[in-house]
């Protein structure tokens, strides 16, 4: 474990935050800061987010949240912080807008309670941004589907373009991608193509007569309605992806089509929010890390967290959260399993392996704390593996990540309802 060590005192997300201090100097000045997970739907990874979000808002004056959810979707959810919708209906909008449940836990939940809050009272309030593709690749609907009634101002002869391509979505749309995958291979290859082209024609016509749009509908409605548009043609590449590794016919590392989306969606909000605006963004640590994923010997994705840093060297910050012992989450893919396609294990978590980072932190004797790694380390050992899910991701955790929080025990949310 490199220096730079700091014991932690507080989960509860209320509590004083005097002891994250040791973060400043990680993240320094940087635009984007993001705040990982080593697996989905674990309470203590929730708290510890809303608090690091309390301080990065509080004490850093960061002024978005951006979340592992979908760029077409998230605006909902963002008037629902802005107050525009009503209280009680977070249960519903956040079901519809972030995927695969990841919502459920009451402690994200709690955390967008906050955000609204904040948002209510604050001289900068903060803004809620979905960053990912439509249902985090399980239906190109979401993304498709509000591009009807733009066209329909701007360009109705589009219509001819988008009316198929929505009919063949339909045809594989699921809440998420495991859904999705099965269903997509049943499709003739032919539709699959034909959607693709579909797509591809439609983004075309919209950069050709990108003027004409501008005109009649206004530079920020186009903006946003060709990013759902770039959001649905990722999807659509995604969903390729992933069947064709059910099948056995993908192409290598053939999924970073989602990344690439992702990372280029953070972008898309720093552009137009300005150069005061700060970014807290929160995503799977597989997603985060600056290394590419490998797993079983393969890269099987160029993460977001990649080309992030490629993108915006200093301004992009990682930190990845993990835990020493407890319950993780096994996420199994069951077309038939619960209202998302598959099934959550929870499992024991083995002991800390030689050579992980949560043998490290176990090594120094801190159970719950943050390692900073700071610069670089060039190839200098270090743990080369970190938790995900119930095994190991292989990767130079200091190459990965600028610094890793470590919790003694996980738990996974008791409250899922599925």
């Amino acid at each position: 474990m490199p220096a730079g060590v700091h014991a932690l005192s507080h989960l509860d997300p209320t509590a004083p935050l005097d002891d994250l201090e040791p973060l400043r100097d990680v993240i320094g000045s940087a635009r984007v800061v993001a705040i990982g997970e080593n697996a989905h739907f674990i309470t203590e990874f929730a708290r510890l987010r809303h608090r690091v979000l309390r301080f990065l808002v509080e004490r850093c004056g960061f002024t978005v949240l951006a979340y592992e959810s979908g760029f077409s979707e998230g605006f909902a959810l963002d008037r629902w912080v802005r107050g525009e919708l009503p209280e009680d209906e977070l249960p519903e909008l956040a079901e519809q807008c972030i995927p695969s449940g990841l919502a459920r836990p009451r402690e994200v939940r709690e955390m967008l309670g906050w955000v609204r809050a904040q948002a209510a009272t604050a001289t900068s309030p903060v803004r809620f941004a979905g960053v990912d593709v439509p249902s985090a690749g399980g239906s190109l609907l979401p993304s498709l589907q509000p591009l009807g009634d733009y066209l329909a101002g701007v360009d109705p002869a589009a219509g001819q373009l988008l009316a198929p391509a929505l009919e063949i979505a339909a045809g594989t749309a699921g809440t998420t991608q495991a859904q999705a995958a099965p269903r997509y291979l049943q499709l003739d290859p032919a539709r699959q193509d034909a959607l693709t082209a579909l797509l591809s024609r439609l983004a075309d016509r919209f950069d050709a007569l990108a003027p004409t749009y501008v005109d009649g509908g206004g530079r920020a409605e186009y903006d946003v309605a060709r990013w759902r548009l770039e959001g649905a043609r990722a999807a659509d590449h995604q969903l390729r992806a992933i069947a064709g590794a059910y099948a056995g016919t993908a192409l290598p590392a053939a999924a970073t089509s989602r990344e690439r989306y992702m990372a280029a969606t953070v972008r898309w909000w720093l552009d137009r929010l300005g150069p005061g605006a700060r970014i807290a963004l929160m995503a799977h640590n597989a997603h985060i890390q600056r290394t590419p994923v490998v797993y079983g010997g393969e890269v099987q994705v160029l993460p977001m967290g990649l080309h992030l840093d490629l993108a915006l060297g200093g301004d992009y910050v990682a930190v990845g959260l993990t835990s020493g012992g407890g319950r993780t989450a096994g996420l199994h893919p069951d077309a038939g399993a619960g209202p998302y396609g598959f099934r959550v294990e929870d499992a024991a978590l083995e002991p800390p392996r030689p050579g992980s980072v949560e043998a490290a932190f176990r090594d120094a004797g801190v159970g719950f704390g943050l390692a900073a790694f700071g610069a670089r380390s060039g190839g200098a050992a270090g743990p080369d593996r970190i938790r995900m899910d119930t095994d190991y991701l292989a990767t130079p955790v200091s190459e990965a990540f600028d610094a890793v929080v470590h919790v003694p025990e996980s738990t996974v949310a008791s409250d899922l309802g599925f």
